[in-house]
């Protein structure tokens, strides 16, 4: 009888315990010390215990690929958003023969998982249906612990493929907003090859704070409508402690990608660290009548990861 391998064991080991005792665990791995769940005080420790203790459904509905659409298109517009091409339960449904050249394939109970088309021509079809399908067989939140997911209805959505104006897929703007108001802004570039990642002031000054991914090369060129997007991100997060807001930009137009209450499940490493507990003060800082000022890049340096 085979012996069962250390990481079998580690796995059921982690399927046994409950899902808070796994996430504590996580944030003790990854950040390097057991997080105040009482008094947090970190961007990392307040995520976490969102996810503990946070059970508004708006939550699962801002975190539902699909559902979300409604709550973007009531505050500023179906315009703003890429365009629907199907939704289904069944992805042997989708529409291949009328879709165009280029979309963008995804299930809406997860994060990451999703099927940049760039060339409709050379697609195998089955492949993508399989793949599709098991999307909907997994569990983002037994995956991962992110309780805003567990109640999604799981489906596919397939969506407009949006692109830099230069036939590339568009850079990913991400803003992270406090109390309906824009604090910084990390951008993804190269989604289709490497992810990099560059954080940037609203007023479009470099941060000398980096992720755990490769930062892009030089400066990112500022996008053609952040004020637009600024302002779309703020209308988004006014009735927010905490939101992450998502962007397209395009020559022509800006586009909404998605919102998130959980960025990264709280696993994101901010170096230096001290940027995540920064970004901690500023969660519902203002509440407390404290004005704060503004991110200076100055304010952090590179440390050594």
């Amino acid at each position: 009888m085979r012996r069962p391998s250390l990481v079998s064991i580690k796995q059921r080991l982690r399927q046994s315990l409950p899902h808070w005792a796994v996430l504590i665990r996580e944030h003790r791995r990854l950040h390097g010390e057991l997080p105040n769940i009482i008094w947090p005080v970190t961007f990392s420790e307040k995520i976490l215990c969102r996810n503990l203790f946070d059970r508004r459904p708006l939550l699962t509905q801002i975190a539902d690929k699909a559902a979300v659409r409604s709550y973007v298109e009531s505050r500023l517009g179906a315009q703003m958003l890429p365009q629907l091409y199907h939704l289904t339960r069944r992805p042997e449904s989708i529409p291949f023969d009328t879709l165009p050249d280029r979309f963008v394939v995804k299930p809406t109970h997860g994060s990451g998982w999703y099927e940049l088309v760039t060339d409709k021509s050379t697609l195998d079809r089955a492949a993508l249906v399989e793949t599709c399908s098991a999307w909907l067989k997994r569990s983002y939140y037994e995956e991962t612990g992110e309780i805003v997911y567990k109640d999604i209805r799981p489906r596919i959505l397939v969506e407009q493929f949006i692109d830099d104006g230069g036939g590339n897929a568009a850079s990913d703007y991400k803003l992270f907003v406090f109390d309906g108001r824009v604090e910084f802004i990390y951008v993804v570039t190269e989604r289709l090859t490497r992810y990099k990642r560059r954080l940037y002031t609203p007023a479009w000054k470099k941060l000398d704070v980096r992720l755990e991914s490769d930062d892009v090369d030089g400066d990112a060129p500022r996008p053609p409508h952040l004020d637009d997007m600024i302002a779309a991100a703020e209308t988004l997060g006014r009735d927010w402690d905490f939101i992450r807001t998502d962007f397209y930009d395009t020559p022509e137009q800006l586009y909404v990608g998605e919102l998130t209450m959980t960025p990264g499940g709280g696993r994101f490493r901010f170096h230096p660290k001290e940027f995540d507990r920064y970004l901690g003060t500023l969660w519902k800082r203002r509440r407390s009548g404290v004005e704060r000022n503004p991110i200076d890049p100055s304010d952090f340096r590179k440390q050594p990861a």
